[in-house]
């Protein structure tokens, strides 16, 4: 088994070696599959290109095939969900299914950092890899800048004698934003140095996929949309209690022209010459972690199945996206795939990091009842979910033999997906598979809570029936945003919980399947624009450091250009 590790690792080239061996096609060429011309392209360059808004047709949204792929628990490298993604995109249209993958943009924070890129894996990738991971069509920068335009106003604001809203800066809900992990940045105070340097605050700043402004990008069904609910952030309160918006600030047309090209969706292609729409990078333990509406309505526009996935384990991509993103674009899933490793159901049943790759049986089987929570959890929404087994060299085969049986016996079938080593070739199994559950007809989604009942009812539905909590307790800070949140009319928005991916719980140390817990939010905050509410379950944060050792250490780039060390 080891034997066969080390091979593996020293003959499979690396996922950059890969992507930049890949004969692309040009943008044209993957448009005219989905029966675009060559007038409705934006191009940037030969491989990447925007797509207008009047592609997307709502009747065709609701007659197409929407798929989600989301995950049990993840280890911290992540178990493989855009790798599955790409592959099951693949291997679809290998079958003969016209199908488009639709995905999130990567944040430069995680790039440069500990995860590295997130444009697929092996095999099963998008391209151009490089691009997608930097920088890319500048959809980031347009959020930044939009963003930090607004604390510009605010502080303009604050400073002006004559047009001066009278807002109490120590209220300020809004931060500055860049794309970068920098924890030195996450408190910091302003307007230093006099009076012409504005007034001195405390401030600090988030990563740009935690702003408000991603969230309403992804939030939004169109441009007026988008308009409407930037003018809807909340900045703060002014000195006699009332509440200030950015449309006090009149700033939601300077803040939407910045964000004219940025709403349009991303096409790109897989390594294997298919469609790929990638728009919008939320992170799902913050925020509510998928690509936007609008991308997701555009590939059910032009093809017949749409691959899309949501961030980290299903209790937290998957549960906002069926109740916060369905619910408010009316979409519909038609079938679910739940990506498991084998290295993470080790991990859940005991193993250390260093002891990942070791075969172990004993620990699978009770590493298990995580993976089983996840399927129960999407069997609540209507959704029969397709396990997919994302293979690694150091799987066993009476580890592979037990889930597959295990989750039989749950009524669901478990497929060995190998899309990493073999691309749409080796996801064939679970293409066909997904297909058999959409045209089975039986699923039926619906969502966990209904938006109309009380923000703490929500918060209890998705506790007690997704996470498995006893219980919910309330610290007085969000006893008093309970209350903040009812003054200001947000009571029927949806829940978004901000909590650890590390555990259904909000306790990192807590694996598997827990049991016996209650779950504390600390505090609230609320994204108006947005459109939802956002319970804080332990200490989150929205401005990650880099670790000991960066990703960008390792990188390297030649005098031709070449790019290396990327993944």
């Amino acid at each position: 088994m080891n034997k066969t590790k080390r091979t593996f690792k020293m003959s499979f080239p690396s996922d950059i070696e890969i992507a930049q061996g890949a004969e692309m096609r040009h943008i044209k060429d993957i448009a005219t599959k989905l029966d675009i011309s060559e007038d409705n392209l934006e191009m940037y360059g030969k491989y990447k290109a925007k797509l207008p808004l009047d592609l997307i047709d709502e009747n065709k949204v609701q007659a197409n095939n929407l798929i989600l792929v989301t995950a049990m628990t993840p280890t911290p490298a992540g178990e493989g969900k855009t790798t599955t993604s790409i592959g099951l995109t693949e291997g679809l249209n290998k079958i003969g299914k016209k199908t488009t993958v639709v995905l999130r943009e990567p944040s430069l924070g995680p790039v440069f950092g500990i995860k590295g890129g997130a444009a697929g894996g092996g095999y099963a990738q998008v391209v151009p890899m490089e691009d997608i991971n930097l920088h890319f069509t500048g959809d980031f920068s347009a959020v930044e800048k939009a963003n930090n335009l607004l604390s510009a106003l605010i502080d303009n604001n604050i400073q002006s004698k004559t047009r001066g809203l009278g807002i109490d800066p120590r209220t300020i809900a809004w931060k500055r934003v860049m794309d970068m992990n920098d924890r030195a940045l996450r408190n910091i105070t302003i307007g230093l140095g006099g009076t012409a340097n504005g007034i001195p605050r405390e401030d600090g700043f988030n990563i740009t996929p935690a702003s408000e402004v991603m969230a309403i990008l992804c939030m939004a069904k169109d441009f007026e949309d988008l308009k409407n609910r930037l003018g809807n952030i909340y900045v703060g309160m002014t000195f006699t209690k009332e509440p200030i918006y950015a449309r006090d600030l009149n700033a939601e047309n300077a803040m939407a022209i910045l964000l004219k090209d940025a709403i349009k969706p991303n096409l790109v292609q897989t390594l294997e010459g298919n469609p790929a729409i990638i728009h919008g990078g939320p992170f799902a333990n913050i925020a509510q972690g998928t690509n936007t509406t609008i991308a997701t309505k555009m590939g059910l526009s032009l093809s017949d199945y749409v691959v899309t996935e949501a961030g980290f384990g299903a209790d937290l991509g998957a549960e906002k996206f069926l109740d916060i993103k369905c619910v408010a674009g009316g979409l519909k899933p038609k079938a679910t795939v739940l990506v498991a490793t084998i290295r993470a159901l080790r991990h859940h049943g005991g193993a250390k990091k260093e002891e990942y790759n070791d075969a172990n049986l004993e620990r699978v089987q009770n590493g298990f009842g995580n993976l089983e929570r996840h399927i129960e959890n999407m069997k609540q929404f209507g959704l029969n979910p397709v396990v997919a087994i994302n293979a690694f060299p150091s799987d066993s085969e009476e580890e592979v033999k037990f889930i597959q049986e295990a989750c039989s016996k749950m009524g669901v079938q478990a497929i060995v997906a190998k899309g990493f080593a073999n691309g749409g070739d080796g996801m064939t199994d679970l293409a066909e598979a997904v297909v058999k559950e959409v045209e089975g007809g039986k699923n039926e989604f619906k969502a966990l809570y209904d938006w109309n009942s009380s923000i703490k009812e929500k918060i209890e539905t998705i506790a007690t029936k997704v996470y498995g909590a006893e219980g919910v307790d309330y610290s007085k800070l969000a006893l008093k945003g309970l209350k903040k949140i009812d003054d200001l009319g947000l009571n029927d928005l949806p829940v978004c919980m901000a909590k650890t991916q590390k555990s259904f719980s909000d306790n990192d140390a807590l694996l598997g399947k827990p049991t016996g817990f209650r779950v504390t939010i600390r505090e609230f905050e609320f994204a108006a624009g947005a459109g939802f509410v956002i319970p804080i379950l332990g200490n989150m944060m929205r401005m990650p450091g880099l670790p000991a050792t960066p990703a960008s250490e390792g990188m390297n780039i030649d005098n031709n250009g070449v790019i290396s060390g990327l993944s």
